[in-house]
C-alpha cells in the first residue's frame, strides 16, 4: 500500500519522475543521481523497493541553480555550501567564486603574453644569428640596502592593474637586459597607527627585496613575517649575478610556493588557522629586472614621467563590484564588505571566513633609470586622500624622506590602523 501512495502520488502531479525532473531541471538522470550520491541534491522521496527517485517541483530552482554553477566551472565541494545559503548570502559567493577566476585567468594570461614576447625576441635572434640557439641576455648591477620594519597592505589610486593598457612596463614585458648597470635605493617604515595597540604588519626593503604584507587573525603577526622571510634572496637564490627572464620568472614561481607553505606552518599553532594569514606584496630585483608577487589588497605603485601609476590588483570583493561596474569608487570607501580578501595567503585549505588561500601572481617588470615604487598598506592609501598621496611621493628627495612623509599622512588623517609602505627609487650604479 505504501509503495502504491507514492506511485499515486508522482503520478498525481504533487511529485514527478526523475525523468521528467531531468527535464525541467536541464540535468541529465545520471549527474541527478550523482548529486543525490554527494547529498548535494537528495530526492523528495525514494521508493525503497525498487529504488526509484521521485522529485518535488519546488526543487526545480534549486536543480537549476546547480546546472548553472556547473556550467561556470565551479566546483562541487563548493555548489554544496551556496545552495545551502538565501540567496543574498549565495549571490556573495557566487561573485567572489568569479572574480577569483577572473584574477587567475588575468594571471594565465599575462603569462602566455610574456611567453608570447619571450619566444618572439629568441626567434628573432636565432634568425639573425645563424646556428644560435638563441638566450636572454644579462646584465649586472648592485643595491643599497634601506631601512627594514614592520608594514601592512591594501587601498591605493590608480587604474585596474598592472596588465592595463595605460600602464607602462606591465606584464608582458620581455625584460631585456637594460644598457647601463642598475641599482635600487629603497627605504620602508611602519607604524602601529593611533588606535591598533598591535602591528601585524611587515615590510622589508633591501638590495634584493622590496615588500609589504598586511596580516590578519590571531596569527597575523607571525603569517606577515613569515611570507617576507621566505622571499629572501637566501630563499629563492638571489645572488650578485643576474637571472635571465625565464630564470627569474621561474625562481618567483618557487618563491610564491614557498611564501604560501610558510604561512600554513606559521599559522598552524593557532586555534583557528584558517582564519590567520596575510597579504603579500614584493618586489624581487635581479639587477636588470624586477619580478612582482601578490596576493590581496596591499598594492604597489610606480612613478614614471611624472604620473603615478598602480602596477597590482585587489583581491577583494570591492574590486571585483568596481570592476563589473556595480559599484563606484566613491562607494567602494564605505562599503561594509570592503575587507574581504578574495585571495591571500593563510592557513588551512579549509573553507576559511576570511579569504580563499591560493597562490599568487606573479609577472616582470620593465624598469628604467629614475623610476620609483611605492609599496605600501591600505592603512596609507585607505585613509590618505589620492592627490596627497601623489604629491608625497613625487615631492621627496630621497626614499627616507618619502616614507617617513607617507606615515605622518596617515597619522594626520587618524591613523585608525596600522600603517607601513616601501619607496625605493631605481638609479644607475655610478651614482651609488
Amino acid at each position: 500500500m505504501a509503495r502504491e501512495g507514492r506511485a499515486v502520488g508522482a503520478a498525481s502531479g504533487e511529485l514527478v519522475t526523475i525523468g521528467e525532473f531531468a527535464r525541467l531541471s536541464r540535468l541529465s538522470a545520471k549527474a541527478l543521481r550523482r548529486y543525490d550520491e554527494l547529498g548535494l541534491l537528495r530526492p523528495a522521496l525514494v521508493d525503497p523497493v525498487n529504488g526509484y527517485r521521485y522529485y518535488d517541483p519546488a526543487q526545480v530552482e534549486g536543480a537549476r541553480l546547480v546546472a548553472w554553477l556547473r556550467r561556470i566551472g565551479m566546483p562541487l565541494s563548493r555548489i554544496g555550501r551556496i545552495v545551502a545559503l538565501d540567496a543574498g548570502a549565495a549571490a556573495v559567493e557566487i561573485r567572489a567564486y568569479w572574480a577569483r577566476v577572473e584574477a587567475e585567468t588575468a594571471a594565465r594570461r599575462d603569462l602566455a603574453m610574456y611567453l608570447v614576447d619571450h619566444l618572439s625576441a629568441e626567434g628573432g635572434a636565432m634568425s639573425r644569428i645563424p646556428g644560435n640557439t638563441g638566450s636572454t641576455g644579462k646584465a649586472g648591477g648592485t643595491s643599497r640596502t634601506g631601512s627594514s620594519a614592520g608594514a601592512e597592505d591594501t587601498g591605493s589610486l590608480g587604474g585596474r592593474g598592472s596588465s592595463g593598457s595605460g600602464v607602462p612596463g606591465g606584464s608582458g614585458v620581455p625584460g631585456g637586459p637594460v644598457a647601463v648597470p642598475l641599482a635600487i635605493r629603497c627605504a620602508a617604515l611602519t607604524d602601529t597607527g593611533a588606535v591598533r595597540t598591535t602591528n601585524q604588519d611587515a615590510a622589508f626593503a633591501g638590495p634584493r627585496l622590496l615588500a609589504v604584507a598586511d596580516g590578519f587573525g590571531e596569527g597575523g603577526a607571525e603569517a606577515s613575517a613569515a611570507a617576507i622571510e621566505a622571499l629572501k634572496p637566501t630563499a629563492w637564490g638571489g645572488g650578485d649575478g643576474a637571472l635571465s627572464a625565464a630564470d627569474l620568472l621561474n625562481a618567483l614561481e618557487d618563491t610564491a610556493d614557498s611564501a604560501s607553505r610558510a604561512v600554513r606552518d606559521a599559522v598552524a599553532p593557532c586555534a583557528d588557522p584558517d582564519g590567520s594569514g596575510t597579504t603579500l606584496t614584493a618586489m624581487l630585483w635581479t639587477g636588470s629586472r624586477l619580478g612582482l608577487v601578490h596576493i590581496g589588497d596591499s598594492r604597489a605603485y610606480l612613478l614614471r614621467g611624472g604620473e603615478l601609476f598602480r602596477i597590482t590588483h585587489d583581491h577583494s570583493l570591492v574590486q571585483s563590484m568596481i570592476d563589473d561596474g556595480s559599484l563606484s569608487r566613491e562607494e567602494a570607501a564605505s562599503h561594509p564588505g570592503r575587507a574581504l580578501l578574495l585571495k591571500a595567503l593563510v592557513g588551512e585549505a579549509r573553507s576559511a571566513p576570511v579569504a580563499v588561500a591560493c597562490r599568487p601572481d606573479v609577472r616582470l617588470r620593465e624598469v628604467l633609470a629614475g623610476d620609483r615604487y611605492l609599496l605600501c598598506s591600505d592603512g596609507l592609501s585607505a585613509v590618505v586622500d589620492e592627490a596627497e598621496l601623489r604629491a608625497a611621493v613625487i615631492t621627496a628627495e630621497v626614499p627616507e624622506e618619502a616614507v617617513r612623509r607617507l606615515v605622518g599622512l596617515a597619522h594626520e588623517a587618524g591613523g585608525p590602523d596600522n600603517v607601513a609602505c616601501v619607496v625605493a627609487d631605481v638609479v644607475v650604479a655610478a651614482e651609488e
